[in-house]
């Protein structure tokens, strides 16, 4: 399997096949972030074909010097808070789009699930700033550099940031039902 870098060479190349395999290697990583930030399955299929397709418009302006995956979801992360911004409204998700973990009883199951659908909402109205920095660190597992290289901040802001969002997440989520509590891994 050849390196992001090695297919981008070859993009600059023209062989257009390179862009394709780095497209078949992040949709579903793109996906997933964009769902998450935006809780509508359509709208994110939406906004991953637009990323790509942006991503591939300015891949010109890649430098090498950083991951691609960070430069792919500062595209993904800027373009969809421009698309929320936009549409000025609270994204919605339903109860059949959030993940089950299969465990033992079906008792566990619904209470995964009920804890899932919770902090979902409670991620959805979270402020966008807030949304994408808890989602790019806990779900994308990005470093705070990167983190900082993908939404153009200061690692310290980075930080910040995920403090007053857990802050602000935490404070919603004290009372969640069967006296667990919920954590953004199990997202």
């Amino acid at each position: 399997m050849l390196e992001d870098w090695e297919l981008i060479e070859q993009l600059h190349q023209g062989n257009k096949q390179a862009y394709t395999q780095i497209v078949e290697r992040y949709k579903g990583k793109i996906y997933a972030f964009l769902y998450r930030m935006i809780g509508h399955t359509q709208d994110a299929q939406d906004l991953t074909q637009e990323v790509f397709i942006k991503a591939y418009c300015s891949i010109g302006g890649y430098r090498p010097e950083f991951r691609f995956s960070s430069w792919l979801y500062r595209i993904a992360a800027n373009h969809c808070l421009d698309e929320l911004r936009r549409r000025k409204r609270s994204p919605i998700t339903t109860g059949d789009e959030t993940k089950l973990i299969h465990d033992n009883t079906p008792e566990q199951m619904l209470l995964v699930k009920e804890q899932h659908a919770i902090l979902q909402r409670h991620l959805l109205a979270l402020e966008e700033d807030h949304r994408v920095i808890l989602l790019l660190r806990y779900e994308e597992q990005l470093s705070y550099k990167e983190i900082g290289e993908v939404l153009s901040i200061p690692v310290t802001t980075v930080q910040m940031r995920i403090y007053r969002a857990h802050k602000k997440l935490h404070q919603c989520l004290i009372p969640v039902k069967g006296g667990g509590s919920v954590e953004m891994r199990e997202v």
